[in-house]
């Protein structure tokens, strides 16, 4: 989709078409200096949605081809709030748990040094008092040794003292999904969430023969291999590449389904465009109770000076807030550390995805500034009729 395509559906959305050509051409200016080879930018309002894609996925490749809608990314941390968040907010929806349930009384090996406390919601806010990250990839332990390194992992500080943004806590919460669910994670969230949203390219280790698809990001040095359908992180590697904090793959449609559900308040999308629920508020199918989603959304961190973080979600004013200038007060969303990005306004009734590979280029390029210039083009496009 060119300009003048991405113009033409802006007012679908409500959009002007000035704004949502101003956020293309942030995305290819980036593209042009060298900070992506390419991405894909999905913005979703109502029952509305368009794509815009530019660049190439693998231009150092032997078969440089063009950025298209149905690329698969590798989505970095966005499996923190696409899989691991929703698969536990459903088991506290199901009654089998409960944000103060202390995550040891589920995983009993995770009760080792003075983690006893440390309950279910510290680990969705962060604020768990784990540290950010554990080496497992530069070792050789088997892949049990490695999840009893994460449940040894000691304390940095008392459990809701501090928000400190952690991997490790996520990986835990993984661990607590897959041992309640009794499968593993990536089978979980192909039953619960993939198979339900209709999210069809999403999962964890693409097969080899989706490979044309899938945009790569950095040179291996260890290998002498670009990676290329394996997951960027180097600890989802190290566990086979399925884990509660990273190794989701997908394509931006993919997240516009999900990105739906949210602004639905946890109700299923329609197959097609349509309303989500009738004007009556009947009840749909839900992949959330509309409690749980709310809930989410408001801030858990109130008390932690500088945090503002929900369930999973970072919220407006939050230190990983990339909402931009414009978005509303209630925005929320989160990153990845490959270049990846959904962000969602409710006020608004919109939501923008951004995928890209910048890793590609090497780990010191940064697309925090498209973010937030796409944010502020998309936000400021909406039109309304309202005053001051």
């Amino acid at each position: 989709m060119g300009y003048e395509a991405a113009a033409s559906g802006a007012s679908a959305l409500g959009l002007s078409p000035e704004g949502v050509i101003a956020a293309c051409r942030a995305v290819d200016r980036e593209i042009a200096a060298g900070v992506t080879p390419g991405a894909v930018l999905a913005v979703v309002r109502g029952d509305e949605e368009l794509v815009y894609a530019a660049g190439h996925a693998d231009p150092d490749g032997p078969d440089p081809a063009p950025v298209h809608a149905g690329t698969l990314y590798d989505c970095a941390s966005l499996t923190k709030v696409t899989v691991t968040l929703p698969l536990v907010l459903g088991l506290i929806d199901e009654g089998r748990l409960t944000l103060n349930t202390p995550a040891a009384s589920l995983l009993p090996e995770f009760a080792s040094g003075g983690k006893e406390e440390v309950t279910v919601g510290q680990l969705l806010t962060h604020t768990s008092g784990l540290p950010p990250l554990v080496n497992l990839h530069a070792s050789h332990l088997t892949r049990e040794e490695m999840w009893q390194t994460v449940y040894r992992t000691p304390l940095q500080a008392k459990p809701g003292a501090r928000m400190a943004y952690s991997d490790v806590g996520y990986m835990t919460l993984g661990r607590i999904a897959e041992e309640m669910l009794g499968v593993p994670l990536n089978e979980a969230a192909r039953v619960k969430i993939f198979g339900p949203l209709g999210m069809d390219s999403a999962g964890f280790c693409p097969p080899a023969g989706r490979a044309a698809d899938i945009a790569p990001t950095e040179y291996d040095a260890s290998t002498g291999v670009r990676l290329h359908g394996v997951v960027h992180d180097e600890n989802a590697r190290a566990l086979g590449g399925v884990s509660g904090h990273a190794g989701l793959f997908a394509a931006a449609g993919d997240l516009v389904r999900y990105a739906r559900m949210w602004l639905g308040c946890g109700l299923v999308p329609a197959p097609a465009a349509g309303a989500r629920h009738d004007a009556a508020g009947a009840p749909g199918p839900r992949l959330l109770s509309r409690a749980a989603a709310l809930a989410s959304v408001r801030s858990f961190t109130e008390s932690i000076p500088g945090a503002s973080r929900g369930l999973g979600w970072a919220l407006k004013g939050d230190p990983l807030d990339a909402s931009g200038d414009w978005m509303g007060p209630r925005s929320f969303g989160h990153t990845g550390f490959t270049g990846t990005s959904l962000w969602l306004d409710p006020e608004r009734d919109l939501a923008v995805v951004l995928l890209t590979n910048r890793v590609y280029y090497g780990r010191g390029r940064t697309v925090a500034a498209l973010r937030a210039c796409v944010h502020n083009a998309i936000a400021g496009a909406v039109v309304t009729n309202d005053k001051f």
